[in-house]
């Protein structure tokens, strides 16, 4: 039978050998290993001092220490991280640094831990007795440091992998962009929220699907399959990312949304296909854009196309030799040629300020502008344009002066009062004005058909035109987008008024005072 001491010795290292499989948390791991080392030496106090990775040292737990020592002892630790030496050329330092301190405590031993030739830490023992460490006591404590060395590897390797696992999910969570983690047989492993929110389905529905089923197609996409890739492009390791566009179906009950895949493969250092991302992201602002773009460019067109068209006909009219024009003709086709030129140049104007407004380079010239008076005077000039409709102007008696750019205000005012006049058939345009606080409220109101509530949000787009005018009214879409820069630029805010329903309601607020220049 074995002794005593040494029953307790196996005990011990039993111990040892149960923490190094069970426990994972460093923090918990280190006071088991400290405690045990006390007990199994039968010493007092102790510490265990760890080494980074940059070689600086700390003290990761301690138990028994009274605290000035301790706060000396970490003191100097760091002094030492100062130090170009290694681990191993420190630990005799430590040691002999503590020998000289007694503060109650009699003798004191430190031993190394150590895990494939790497110092990582050192385990101190202290007894406040007089009784020296024997051979044997050594020989203890450095079969448990090394034992103890490897579960604290253990543990720091798993603290980084759940820290890592951490910042992933974080990350995965943040992308704004949907992301799916598959396996190699194309299983959905992952998804991240972003992708729940595109595709309206919870993670639990989608996770351990063929994907496939997670990602199903309205119609044929273009570019080439993910299962396609697997079998013939990723097949040799290659690491060629996989484009592929398509509408991808939802559930119920949204519509099916225009998107682009990426699918990105990872592979193993033996060429071992391991994962594929796939980042989805939604394309509908592309793909609007690029609406948006041809529409503009057959709008433009056909808008250019007419007045280019009466102004060469009306000019090659008159210069018809064999013909006398009397001069009511003469002035009649001047008449068009002047209206179309004006036409013409509008909307050349419009689309210079469009490219000057995306690029920041128009500026505001302000001075002190009497709004009434401009209002008036433009309320009078478009009532001669249009027999079918009567502009009245209401302004409130104390309404202000304003500091403002009188040519952008006017352009504003004109905008608004000719798409009252294009969209609606007749009737009444009314202008109302009002004080509020430290700014003037400005509201035109038609009596035309209004705006289709799915336009509302989009109205103030550059070269937005609804679905229902696009092939019964002219226009290039620019109108309300530069009366909104406009606004914008004199700190002021431009919307359409929903809760009016017997035509369309736009209104804006300009500051009464504004600053001398600003840039649009």
């Amino acid at each position: 039978m074995l002794p005593d001491h040494r029953v307790r010795q196996r005990e011990y290292l039993l111990e040892i050998s149960r923490a190094l499989t069970e426990e994972l948390n460093l923090n918990a791991l280190l006071s088991r290993i400290l405690h045990i080392a006390i007990e199994m030496l039968g010493g007092h106090a102790g510490f265990i001092a760890l080494a980074g990775d940059a070689g600086d040292w700390h003290i990761a737990i301690n138990q028994g220490i009274p605290p000035a020592l301790l706060s000396y002892l970490e003191t100097w630790l760091a002094s030492l991280s100062d130090s170009d030496e290694g681990a191993e050329a420190r630990i005799p330092e430590i040691n002999r640094m503590l020998s000289d301190i007694s503060m109650g405590m009699i003798t004191g031993v430190g031993i190394a831990m150590t895990v494939q030739h790497r110092i990582i830490g050192q385990i101190f023992i202290f007894r406040n007795y007089r009784a020296s460490f024997s051979a044997n006591d050594y020989s203890i404590l450095n079969s448990f440091a090394n034992q103890a060395a490897i579960a604290v590897r253990n543990a720091r390797l798993y603290t980084q992998v759940t820290r890592q696992n951490l910042r992933m999910a974080a990350l995965l969570s943040s992308v704004a962009d949907g992301i799916i983690i598959l396996n190699p047989d194309l299983k959905v492993l992952q998804v991240n929220h972003a992708f729940e929110r595109l595709v309206n389905a919870p993670a639990d529905e989608l996770n351990h699907k063929a994907f496939d089923q997670v990602v199903r197609w309205a119609k044929p996409p273009k570019g080439i399959e993910l299962n396609e890739a697997v079998k013939s492009q990723w097949q040799w390791g290659s690491t060629k990312d996989l484009f592929l566009e398509g509408d991808m179906l939802r559930y119920p009950p949204l519509d099916p949304i225009p998107v682009e895949i990426t699918y990105a493969p990872l592979f193993s250092d033996e060429g071992e296909l391991l994962n594929i991302i796939a980042s989805v992201r939604d394309i509908t602002r592309f793909r609007e854009a690029e609406e948006l773009k041809t529409n503009f460019i057959s709008v433009i067109s056909h808008e250019l196309k007419t007045p280019i068209a009466l102004i060469k006909g009306y000019a090659n009219t008159l210069r018809r030799d064999d013909v006398e024009w009397d001069k009511a003709m003469v002035t009649e086709s001047l008449r068009v040629i002047e209206e179309e030129a004006d036409h013409l140049t509008a909307m050349v104007e419009d689309l210079l300020d469009a490219t000057k407004l995306q690029s920041g380079g128009i500026t505001l010239h302000n001075t002190e502008v009497d709004l009434a008076a401009l209002i008036s005077d433009l309320s009078k000039k478009f009532a001669l344009q249009s027999d079918k409709h009567q502009i009245f102007t209401n302004l409130s008696n104390d309404f202000p002066i304003i500091t403002a750019d009188e040519t952008r205000l006017s352009q504003l005012i004109s905008n608004l009062l000719t798409n009252a006049i294009k969209y609606s058939e007749g009737g009444m345009i009314k202008i109302d004005g009002e004080k509020i606080e430290e700014n003037v409220q400005i509201c035109v109101t038609d009596q035309g058909k209004g705006f289709d509530p799915m336009d509302v949000p989009r109205v103030f787009d550059r070269f937005y035109r609804s679905n229902g005018v696009v092939k019964t009214t002219k226009g290039t879409g620019l109108g309300l987008y530069l009366c909104q820069s406009i606004v914008k630029a004199h700190g002021g805010r431009i919307w359409v008024d929903e809760s009016y329903h017997q035509g369309a309601r736009i209104c804006f607020t300009l500051p009464i005072k504004t600053q001398s220049q600003l840039t649009l």
